[in-house]
């Protein structure tokens, strides 16, 4: 994506259009397109070329795209475990380990950044029906691979609005319930966490449309992108209208939802009752 979006910078700077940029490489307009978006692999034979047709001659500039090319075509560490992953999710793994900012609103469980492996195992159960229990322990394994994110050195910074739903609705027994709350009690003390709750007593509010996550990249040329997670499929929103309104829509849920310790104090009292 960061090299699609120079490529794409550099293109509309020269004011030249996607036809003729495919052609240059022997393309068709929709394949620079789908370059610039990120969703297709690079050749270095084709980023060499376009960066000739958009004039960019200084050696260390041409390099350092190149690189960046090479660097993007390299598999993630993830993809080891694309045979118990959706075909969608991978993309998303990849997205996430990127960002530097993370702001979530999710409504049917923990989020998989925050599970404990016990409820996670209690989760990828219930969604992966029939499947072995090689394969769940795979995708448990790989959630738990995930968070790693959150305690590295370069972590991220993950906002989070929970519903109350989440945290009532039961995933494993009684001792997983109670783990993973003590578990979101004391990692919503770390410094990049900020955790909140939305609770039954506020009524309707603007998380109405279901789960979403936002991320947002360190690299300034990188637009957010807004995470949709349907049944059969996921959807990437980058368009900057579309981005604007799940982001108002998170600003009005961290607004009206009790703040970071006030949220740590109804998980408390969750745990107590569970």
């Amino acid at each position: 994506m960061l090299l699609g979006s120079q490529l794409r910078r550099l293109r509309e700077t020269r004011g030249i259009t996607r036809e003729a940029a495919g052609y240059s490489i022997r393309a068709s307009e929709s394949k620079i397109s789908r370059m610039e978006l990120g969703r297709v692999s690079f050749k270095t034979r084709d980023v060499e070329d376009l960066l000739t047709l958009y004039g960019i001659t200084d050696e260390s500039e041409r390099q350092a795209l190149v690189s960046l090319a090479r660097e993007a075509n390299v598999a993630g560490w993830w993809h080891s475990y694309s045979d118990v992953l959706p075909n969608w999710f991978p993309t998303y793994v990849g997205l996430e380990g990127a960002a530097s900012l993370i702001r979530v609103y999710e409504v049917q469980f923990v989020h998989g950044l925050l599970q404990t492996e016990a409820y996670a195992h209690a989760v990828v159960e219930r969604g992966m029906k029939g499947a072995s229990a090689a394969d769940i322990d795979r995708r448990v394994a790989l959630r738990l691979e995930r968070q790693k994110y959150l305690v590295a050195e370069n972590a991220p910074d993950f906002h989070i609005v929970l519903d109350e739903a989440a945290l009532r609705r039961p995933y494993g027994d009684r001792a997983v319930m109670r783990g993973q709350l003590q578990h979101l009690i004391d990692i919503s003390e770390r410094p990049n966490v900020r955790l909140q709750v939305m609770p039954f007593g506020f009524g309707g509010h603007s998380g109405e449309s279901g789960a979403f996550t936002i991320l947002s990249f360190p690299e300034s040329d990188l637009s957010d992108v807004v995470y949709l997670e349907q049944l059969t499929s996921a959807l990437y929103l980058d368009k900057r209208e579309d981005v604007a309104q799940y982001e108002q829509a998170l600003k009005e849920l961290q607004q009206d939802s009790p703040g970071p310790e006030e949220s740590r104090d109804l998980l408390r009292g969750l745990l107590q009752l569970s």
